[in-house]
């Protein structure tokens, strides 16, 4: 899905270029397959090319994901899902990344004052 997004559309050979795994037509070709069954992407005809493109918006599936992985693996807690992700950070938080995050804070609880 992410050659998909970054190119809105592609045949499998863009999206085997995208991806830069020229082994990997067949794999990309039976996964767009799946994708399209799922609802994820839609193809149109050009000539004897098959063009996909997304059903839905990137935010909008990343939205859905997100909430999936949230109930699946943090019990629907966004608080232990932001700890993990802190806690899986390679490096230490910057000031102004502390900063992003405590403003982040600061505009939530004023919009639940």
């Amino acid at each position: 899905m992410d050659a998909i997004y970054a190119l809105d559309e592609a045949t499998t050979a863009e999206v085997v270029a995208q991806l830069g795994e020229p082994d990997a037509y067949d794999s990309v070709r039976v996964t767009l397959a799946i994708l399209e069954r799922k609802g994820h992407v839609r193809h149109r005809q050009e000539g004897n090319r098959n063009v996909y493109y997304p059903t839905v918006s990137r935010e909008r599936a990343m939205r859905s994901e997100m909430q999936h992985l949230l109930r699946t693996f943090f019990g629907g807690s966004a608080t232990e899902a932001v700890l993990a992700f802190l806690d899986l950070s390679k490096h230490r938080l910057t000031e102004e990344e502390l900063e992003e995050i405590s403003s982040w804070i600061e505009e939530r609880r004023e919009e639940e004052a």
